[in-house]
C-alpha cells in the first residue's frame, strides 16, 4: 500500500527530463488502489497546453547592418553629418570642402572618378540613378558616360550647390548604397580632416532591429532564425527571429565584452520606438511543445520499480498509472500514457 509522507514511504530527489522535481518513492501492493487513508497531499489536474522552455535577457533597439563611411580622398568637413536624419536617394550626407557628398543607389561602390569617355556597370548605375530623380529627360540607362550625360549631371550639380559644377563626377562625391541609410554617427566633427584611413560616419539601414547578449555557451540560441518574443518599450509584446550575430561592442577599459551579441528582427507590422537607447528584454525560446498533457512536476512519483507514474484521485480511491515524460517549463511536465485525459485528478506532493 502507497504511503505519501508516511508508513514506510521514502522521499527523495529525483532528475526528471533535466529537472530535479521532489517526489515520493514507495510500493504499491495493493493492486493500484487505495482507501481514502491514503489521500495524497495535495490535488492537481491534468491540463492540455503549450510548452515553453525560454531564456530572458535585456536587448536594446538598434538599426540593422552598422557600417562605416569614409573618404576615399583627402579634405576637410565643412558641414558634418546628422546623426539620427534619415538619408534618401539624391541627398547629402556630408560636406568635404565645401562639397556635397550625395547618396544614391547601387551595389557597385564608387571606385573611380566619372568623366565623360568612361565606360562600365558603374556608369549605368550613375545613368539609373539620375533618371530616378527625373535629371536627364530621356537618358538613356546604359554604360557610356557621353555628353549627354554630363549635360544631366552639370544641371545636377547646380541644384546641388557644387560651386564648380562641370559635369565630372570625382571619386568621393558620391556613396552608393542598397537603399536609404540612417545615419548613426558622426564620426568626423566639423573642420575636421578626413582621408581613407578613418571613418567620417557611421550608417545603418533603416531596419529596426533588437540586440542582445546571450552568453557564450548559448550557442544554440544564436542561430540564425531562433524565435524570440520582444517585451516593447510601451508594454507590448512583438514576435521576432535572430538573424545573425553582431561583433561583440568593447566594455569599460577596452576589454571584449564575453558572450554572444545577436541581432533580432521583428516581425512585420511590429511598432517600434525610434529611441535606440530604448530597452526591452527579449524571450528566447528554446524549446516548445503545442497542445500536450501536463502535470505539476510535483504530481510526478518514482515508481520502485522504475520509470515514472501519477497517482489518479477518483472520488475516494486512488490509482497508480505509469506515464512517460517529456518536456517540463514553468513548474509542469509533459505526459503521456494509456488513459490519461485532460481534466484528470491526480496526487501531487505539497509544493
Amino acid at each position: 500500500m502507497k504511503r505519501w509522507l508516511m508508513l514506510g514511504a521514502v522521499a527523495a530527489v529525483v532528475t526528471v527530463v533535466g529537472v530535479s522535481v521532489f517526489v515520493v518513492v514507495g510500493r504499491d501492493d495493493s493492486g493500484g488502489k487505495a482507501n481514502a487513508a491514503d489521500a495524497p497531499p495535495a490535488v492537481a489536474e491534468v491540463t492540455r497546453g503549450d510548452l515553453v522552455r525560454s531564456k530572458t535577457v535585456d536587448g536594446h533597439f538598434d538599426y540593422a547592418n552598422r557600417r562605416a563611411v569614409k573618404s576615399p580622398v583627402e579634405g576637410t568637413v565643412t558641414l558634418a553629418a546628422e546623426p539620427g536624419k534619415t538619408v534618401e536617394r539624391g541627398q547629402v550626407l556630408y560636406k568635404r570642402d565645401a562639397r556635397p557628398v550625395v547618396l544614391l543607389y547601387g551595389s557597385t561602390p564608387m571606385f573611380r572618378d566619372l568623366t565623360a569617355g568612361t565606360l562600365g556597370p558603374d556608369v549605368q548605375q550613375l545613368k539609373r540613378n539620375l533618371r530616378d530623380l527625373g535629371r536627364g529627360k530621356g537618358l538613356p540607362v546604359d554604360n557610356k558616360y557621353d555628353e549627354a550625360t554630363q549635360a544631366a549631371v552639370k544641371s545636377w550639380q547646380k541644384a546641388l550647390g557644387v560651386l564648380e559644377p562641370t559635369g565630372d563626377l570625382g571619386k568621393g562625391d558620391l556613396v552608393f548604397q542598397p537603399g536609404a541609410v540612417r545615419v548613426v554617427a558622426a564620426d568626423a566633427a566639423l573642420a575636421d580632416q578626413v582621408g581613407a584611413d578613418k571613418p567620417v560616419l557611421t550608417i545603418a539601414s533603416t531596419k529596426p532591429v533588437v540586440r542582445a547578449q546571450l552568453d557564450k555557451d548559448d550557442e544554440t540560441l544564436a542561430k540564425a532564425g531562433t524565435r524570440v518574443e520582444v517585451r516593447l518599450p510601451d508594454g507590448a509584446t512583438a514576435g521576432g527571429q535572430v538573424s545573425g550575430t553582431v561583433k561583440a561592442e568593447s566594455g569599460s577599459g577596452g576589454e571584449t565584452t564575453t558572450g554572444i551579441q545577436v541581432e533580432i528582427t521583428l516581425d512585420e507590422g511590429a511598432s517600434v520606438t525610434d529611441d535606440t537607447a530604448g530597452t526591452s528584454s527579449v524571450k528566447f525560446i528554446q524549446e516548445s511543445r503545442k497542445g500536450v498533457l501536463t502535470v505539476p512536476v510535483e504530481a510526478i512519483i518514482a515508481l520502485r520499480e522504475g520509470g515514472y507514474g501519477l497517482q489518479i484521485v477518483r472520488e475516494s480511491t486512488t490509482t497508480t498509472v505509469r506515464v512517460e515524460t517529456g518536456m517540463s517549463a514553468d513548474g509542469r511536465i509533459e505526459i503521456t500514457g494509456d488513459g490519461l485525459a485532460e481534466g484528470m485528478k491526480v496526487g501531487a506532493a505539497k509544493p
